[in-house]
């Protein structure tokens, strides 16, 4: 435990890690912090002399070492004068308007954000101060377990938020953004967290201008990078490159929401803090993995970015790959987040590079149903006609390690199909000598033990077991063990953006991407993209509202496994 004593100390002193952690007191009394996510705490009190004087100077005490402290003019007030600025760059965009601003309040709303913190939209759009905090306040919304003073916490939000007009790639502009943020910060030691909700191609041209001439001069500067980052292997170790040229890699936060989503972020509690899971997961008892990711709607306009990166860099290469990886990792020295990410590079780099015989490709065609016209992929106004881009894909993988040698990990994402989610199946190897095989007649994958982790929507977790139907009769039946989240925790669980604006504010690197993380993710799957756009394959088609192409099934036959959602009523 570290120990700071004051002397002389104001007859009101306020110190503050952020809101949610702050506590005042007086000069003669006593206060402990526990700092967050370090478990670390502080304890604050007057140095008093053995007959209970006061002493002259200050003192650390850590582990009961006394280490002396620069005697200052308060340095109380030293901690308290942090501010934090948040720039979402890109305002006007549809991702800051329904994910980014969105979460900043619900984080201020349950008090999770710095006492001193101020909001600050950036684009080329000109728009007044009143007019983005109209435009942003038509997305805001309060928890539904604490709706009291709502609108009173939405004013008080929406006063902390500015404008500022520019172009991306102008220095003089964030130069002015730069006085602008310095009149809110008032003199307080200033952090600056910068949120890149723009296009990749601009990438560069922003953190030039930010890093020049808007960073921190005594607090840190932070830049979060949306997806894509490239289109393969070589173009993202060039954005790589370029970003390195102006930031440190301790500045760059590579943001994929999927790792911010409280089932994906419980994998590893579940595994690691269950002694009933990790003996089980192995090539021993685990015959297949299943990462499927599903939405019942197609590009609906947005066809144009879409058809530039297509399916399998949009899902499978980012949000399917890092939830593999997770699942997948050994066990990590400690939570410390270098500690993750280097068991995840790890299997990473233990998996085959992909192979066009392990992999299927579809795009959804017109279909009507119930009387309703469902349209094509190429009938999207916004998509090339005669588009060959997968709205589909599935794939076979295999990590070479001793844990996990011969598993295949099947991945399946897919538009338009016929239903919305995102799910990991663990199906489990057969009872050796099974002594009620017969109960189940000559389909025993009907017997298969199997872990389901819903991800969205109505988040849950369950297995099934077999178990015996009650009654004179011996009748086995396949029943789930099911934790239901929205009965077991009544709570709203908070959207992935406020977890991973959070832990970027406070430095917590454990659910973005490090670059050696993403050069081994590209390395798996770039040959492929490479080797479907050379040879120009057809995908195949599939109607709108279904269950996916053909071929899908075919590939998972082909290692003896069978889709588990495809049969799946839970």
């Amino acid at each position: 435990m570290t120990i700071l004593r004051f002397h002389q100390l104001p007859s009101s002193l306020s110190i503050a890690f952020s809101s949610r952690h702050e506590r005042s007191f007086s000069g003669s009394s006593e206060l402990v912090a526990l700092t967050p996510r370090r478990n670390q705490c502080w304890r604050y009190s007057p140095l008093k002399s053995s007959n209970g004087s006061p002493l002259a100077g200050a003192s650390w005490k850590d582990d009961g070492k006394e280490m002396p402290v620069p005697k200052g003019p308060d340095i109380g007030s030293q901690l308290t004068e942090n501010t934090v600025s948040i720039t979402v760059v890109g305002a006007s965009g549809d991702l800051a308007k329904k994910k980014i601003f969105p979460a900043l309040f619900a984080l201020y709303y349950e008090d999770y954000l710095p006492q001193h913190f101020t909001v600050f939209g950036y684009a080329r759009s000109k728009l007044t101060d009143d007019e983005l905090r109209d435009t942003i306040s038509k997305t805001l919304t309060c928890r539904v377990d604490k709706r009291e003073n709502c609108s009173d916490k939405m004013e008080q939000f929406l006063q902390r938020c500015f404008y500022h007009s520019g172009q991306y790639g102008s220095e003089v502009d964030f130069c002015e953004l730069d006085n602008k943020l310095k009149e809110k910060e008032e003199g307080k030691t200033a952090n600056r967290l910068f949120y890149l909700s723009i296009p990749p191609n601009i990438f560069v041209d922003v953190v030039r201008g930010a890093s020049r001439s808007a960073s921190s001069l005594k607090g840190w500067t932070r830049f979060i990078v949306e997806k894509p980052f490239g289109r393969d292997s070589e173009s993202s170790s060039e954005l790589t490159r370029c970003l390195k040229m102006y930031l440190t890699e301790e500045q760059i936060f590579r943001i994929d929401h999927y790792l911010g989503k409280e089932l994906v972020e419980n994998l590893s509690v579940l595994r690691f803090a269950n002694l009933v899971f990790e003996p089980l997961w192995s090539r021993n008892y685990i015959r297949n993995v299943q990462l499927i990711f599903s939405e019942d709607f197609g590009t609906e306009g947005r066809g144009g970015y879409f058809d530039h990166y297509g399916i399998i860099r949009d899902i499978m290469q980012n949000h399917l790959l890092q939830i593999l990886a997770l699942f997948a990792m050994e066990t990590p020295v400690s939570l410390d987040a270098e500690d993750i990410r280097n068991e995840k590079v790890k299997v990473l780099r233990s998996m085959r590079v992909l192979k066009l015989d392990d992999v299927v490709v579809g795009q959804y065609k017109g279909h009507t149903k119930g009387g309703k016209s469902f349209p094509a992929y190429t009938d999207d106004p916004t998509v090339p006609k005669g588009s060959l881009t997968p709205t589909f894909a599935a794939a076979a993988l295999f990590i070479d390690n001793a844990r996990w040698d011969g598993v295949p990990f099947l991945m399946k994402a897919g538009k338009a199909l016929h239903r919305r989610g995102a799910e990991i199946r663990v199906q489990f190897r057969h009872v050796p000598g099974n002594l009620y095989k017969r109960k189940f007649g000559t389909d025993l994958d009907k017997a298969t033990n199997e872990l389901v982790i819903r991800v969205q929507p109505n988040e849950a977790i369950y297995l099934k077991i077999n178990n015996k139907v009650p009654g004179l009769s011996m009748r086995l039946d396949s029943s789930n063990l099911n934790l239901l989240y929205s009965e077991r925790y009544p709570r709203e669980i908070p959207d992935a953006y406020e977890r991973l604006l959070l832990d970027a504010i406070e430095g917590e690197r454990r659910l973005f991407i490090r670059s050696d993380e993403l050069d081994a993710a590209w390395a798996i799957f770039s040959p492929l993209l490479r080797e479907l756009e050379e040879k120009k394959v057809v995908p195949e088609l599939y109607p709108y509202g279904s269950r996916g192409p053909v071929g899908a099934h075919y590939l998972a036959a082909k290692y003896n496994v069978r889709w588990g959602d495809l049969s799946d009523s839970s």
